[in-house]
């Protein structure tokens, strides 16, 4: 009697992997120098806008295990000047986790090292995309939330996408009822001589 054998079927099973915050939180510092100046002898925000970057497409890398792009800068909110001679610190954590992309918010503090005063300096909110090394975006790790902060930074990502999601719709709108938009635009600021 033949014997039949059963053609064994390997099932791939792909178990999602989740990390904290923690796992992710980069922080780097660095002192003010003079060539970092704008015309007004403060610190150029364009200097700072790159530091955020960095810090950005670190959190991003160490979370996601890929090489990281900007997808977006999301929001950067200048708070106060950062000065000549300042300790600038960049703190940035993973708020948000999608299934390619992660929203990376960031924390700048600037101290003056002679007396330890401390400000917050800006706040920013980066979409970073993970990518294979053929240029492919690839999955990232979900993120286990383990504080109520944790928690309320998840939540506050998700209304910005979707603030963010109902602003692109509305700037590719191509009609626009002239007369509607003349009545919107009376007391602000704008002369309209069509």
């Amino acid at each position: 009697m033949p014997v039949r054998l059963a053609a064994a079927r390997v099932v791939h099973i792909m178990v999602k992997s989740y990390k904290s915050v923690e796992q992710s939180q980069v922080v780097i510092s660095q002192l003010m120098l003079p060539s970092n100046t704008n015309f007004s002898g403060k610190i150029h925000g364009g200097y700072i806008l790159s530091l955020l970057d960095q810090v950005a497409f670190a959190c991003a890398s160490k979370h996601s295990g890929h090489y990281c792009v900007t997808a977006s800068v999301d929001t950067v909110d200048f708070l106060s000047p950062v000065e000549v001679g300042e300790l600038v610190t960049l703190k940035a954590s993973i708020n948000y986790v999608g299934n390619t992309s992660m929203v990376v918010g960031i924390r700048v503090e600037a101290e003056n090292i002679q007396n330890g005063t401390t400000k917050h300096c800006n706040s920013s909110y980066f979409t970073m995309v993970a990518k294979s090394e053929a240029g492919k975006s690839v999955r990232v790790p979900g993120l286990t939330l383990k504080s109520s902060l944790d928690l309320h930074r998840f939540v506050k990502s998700i209304s910005r996408i979707k603030h963010k999601k109902e602003r692109n719709a509305y700037a590719e709108i191509t009609c626009v009822d002239v007369p509607e938009v003349i009545e919107q635009l009376k007391g602000y600021n704008v002369q309209i001589d069509l």
